[in-house]
């Protein structure tokens, strides 16, 4: 299947006038536009605009609200709990984020626990906002079933993405965004509509068999990274982003793709910190810190110990030179949104 090269601002207009027919206002549809582009940008295609066609089947079927009302209850000065009134998932946390470092930046911590939202996109897209007002943040988010815990025979909690960031010495930030197995869904999602398969160890199909055939994968289950201590994770996550939050939780969170009996009701929890907290030299330290992991001996064939997030830079950096390249599928979906 050939890949379609296509402007990055032509791109982004067709995404906002796309929306905006669905019904998102001019804000939200640049909001949800910018998000999109950025997961093509760092590489991570699993969350870009192959699943466009899936937001605006949600829109149309009245699973996400166009026009939100969302309210931000005021707990403390540090701490806000958002209802998102079913938005699109761009939206609630491109508000929850921004609410998170305004909290952080009065008290020193911030706090934004998050429900009746949708998927989001990218963890660490929201984690990045926050480091450049020069904050650390940890971003946790549930997700529809994926993984069997650990001793289950099926699955119940999602691939339930951790996110870690902080500032650097330099102005490439570190950014740890991780899903909880072994591949994200988004990727397999994206292999079984090309009909490609993916790699072995990292699903299993219905009958408990390994399986590198995408489609048999999702109607299967992913596996954790690590055994059972990724099971564990993935709990963590349900607990902190769902049970904490009063979101959706215990596998009970819809298949944005396959479910439209009603809303996601997914939770988000953001928590952002200013780095002075405790010591005034957090900048020299961190420096150290990563310099001295880098000054490591190195296994053969490794040039530089890279710390998470410097691949994705670079990626975004070398692809924003660039025309966006997408599937004919993903071409064809924009043509038939757009019309």
């Amino acid at each position: 299947m050939g890949k379609v090269k296509l402007r990055t601002e032509k791109l982004k207009k067709e995404i906002i006038n796309i929306f905006q027919k669905f019904g998102l206002s001019n804000k939200h549809s640049l909001i949800s536009a910018n998000a999109l582009i950025n997961a093509e940008l760092v590489g991570a295609y699993g969350h870009g605009l192959s699943r466009l066609k899936m937001y605006c089947d949600r829109i149309s079927k009245k699973l996400i609200n166009p026009k939100p009302k969302i309210k931000i209850k005021k707990i403390s000065q540090s701490i806000s709990h958002i209802d998102a009134d079913d938005s699109i998932g761009f939206v609630a946390a491109d508000v929850a984020i921004k609410k998170a470092i305004q909290n952080a930046k009065k008290t020193g911590i911030g706090l934004v626990a998050v429900k009746n939202s949708g998927h989001y996109g990218l963890s660490g897209y929201y984690a990045e906002q926050a480091v450049k007002k020069n904050l650390i943040t940890m971003i946790y988010t549930n997700a529809p079933p994926a993984i069997a815990p650990h001793g289950a025979l099926k699955s119940l909690f999602g691939t339930n993405p951790i996110c870690f960031g902080t500032p650097t010495s330099s102005k490439i930030p570190f950014i740890l965004d991780t899903s909880i197995s072994m591949i994200n869904r988004g990727k397999i999602r994206v292999a079984a509509r090309n009909n490609k398969k993916i790699p072995d160890g990292v699903a299993l199909d219905r009958f408990g068999k390994p399986t590198t055939n995408a489609k048999k994968a999702l109607k299967g289950v992913q596996l954790p990274i690590s055994s059972f201590r990724g099971s564990g994770l993935a709990w963590m996550v349900d607990i902190l982003s769902g049970v904490l939050t009063g979101g959706n939780h215990a596998g009970r969170v819809k298949d944005p793709f396959d479910d439209f009996t009603g809303p996601q009701n997914i939770g988000h929890l953001f928590i952002t910190f200013k780095t002075n907290l405790f010591v005034k030299d957090f900048n020299k330290r961190i420096k150290d810190n990563i310099k001295k992991v880098k000054r490591l001996p190195k296994i053969k064939g490794i040039k530089e110990i890279m710390y998470p997030g410097q691949n994705k830079y670079q990626r975004f950096k070398l692809n924003s030179k660039k025309e966006i390249k997408i599937s004919e599928i993903t071409k064809r979906d924009l043509e038939n949104l757009k019309n």
